[in-house]
C-alpha cells in the first residue's frame, strides 16, 4: 500500500524538539515494516513564517519569500529523514520526476516544498497522484476541517466530511500569500478534485491519529467528491 501523508508545520515547531520527532518516524515506520510504502511532505511552520516575514519586511516580494519557505521546509523534511535512520531508511526527493522510483525502491520518501506559488499541501497531492498513493492524509494542528477557525471561535463544528466543492470555496476565500496557505490552497484542492485521492484530515498530535486514518477509521474529516 502508498500512502502520502503532509506533516504540518507544528509538528516542527520554533525550535525543533527531536523527541517529537523521532516519536513520530518510530510510528510511521511501524506502517512501513508491514510492506507499504510512504511519502511523507514537511510544511515549513512557524520557522518558515518567521523567515517569511523578516524578509517581506526587507522588500523582498512573494517569489523570493516562498523560496526561503521551500528553504526551511526542506530543512524539516531532512530532519524527518534522519530520525528514521537506524530504523526504516528514508531518502529525500526535490521533484516530482524520480518520485515514483524513489517510493518502489525505498520504504520512505521526505519531502519538502518544490517551487514558489506552491504550497507544501499541493505537493503533498501531487505525489499522492503522481505515485497513485492508495490515501492521503493531511496531519494539522487541529482535529479536521471546521465550520470557523477553531482557534478563534471555540464554537466552530468539527465536520465529519466535506465535498471537494466546498473545500475548494474555503480555500478561495483564504489567503494565498507566502507562508500563509490557509487549510489547502486552491491548486491543492484542483488537484484532489481531478484526481480523487481519498484524503483525511487528522490531528498530528498523537502519530496513531496518522495510522489510523492510513488504515481506514472513521476519524477528523474525510473529502468526498459526490
Amino acid at each position: 500500500m502508498k500512502a502520502v501523508v503532509k506533516l504540518g508545520g507544528a509538528l516542527f515547531g520554533r525550535d525543533p524538539d527531536p523527541s517529537t520527532i523521532k516519536h513520530m518516524a518510530s510510528a510511521l515506520t511501524r506502517f512501513v515494516d508491514e510492506n507499504n510504502q510512504l511519502v511523507l511532505v514537511a510544511g515549513g511552520g512557524e520557522n518558515a513564517r518567521t523567515y517569511i516575514n523578516a524578509a517581506r519586511k526587507l522588500g523582498a516580494e512573494e517569489s523570493t519569500c516562498d523560496l526561503l519557505g521551500i528553504q526551511i521546509t526542506r530543512a524539516n523534511a531532512e530532519l524527518l529523514r534522519v530520525a528514521f535512520e537506524g530504523e526504516t531508511a528514508a531518502v529525500s526527493a526535490r521533484s516530482l520526476t524520480r518520485l515514483p522510483e524513489l517510493v518502489r525502491a525505498n520504504g520512505v520518501v521526505v519531502m519538502g516544498g518544490l517551487q514558489p506559488g506552491q504550497s507544501t499541501n499541493a505537493v503533498a497531492t501531487l505525489a499522492a497522484e503522481i505515485t497513485r498513493a492508495k490515501i492521503l492524509v493531511n496531519a494539522t494542528d487541529v482535529d479536521g476541517v471546521y465550520t470557523e477557525d477553531p482557534k478563534k471561535n471555540p464554537r466552530a463544528k468539527l465536520l465529519r466530511t466535506i465535498h471537494v466543492g466546498k473545500l475548494l470555496e474555503l480555500a478561495m476565500a483564504g489567503r494565498v500569500f507566502a507562508g500563509r496557505y490557509e487549510l489547502l490552497d486552491p491548486l491543492a484542492v484542483k488537484i484532489l478534485e481531478r484526481s480523487r485521492i481519498p484524503t483525511r484530515f487528522v490531528s498530528l498530535s498523537n502519530p496513531e491519529n496518522i495510522l489510523d486514518a492510513i488504515k481506514g477509521k472513521d476519524m477528523g474529516t474525510l473529502v468526498v467528491y459526490d
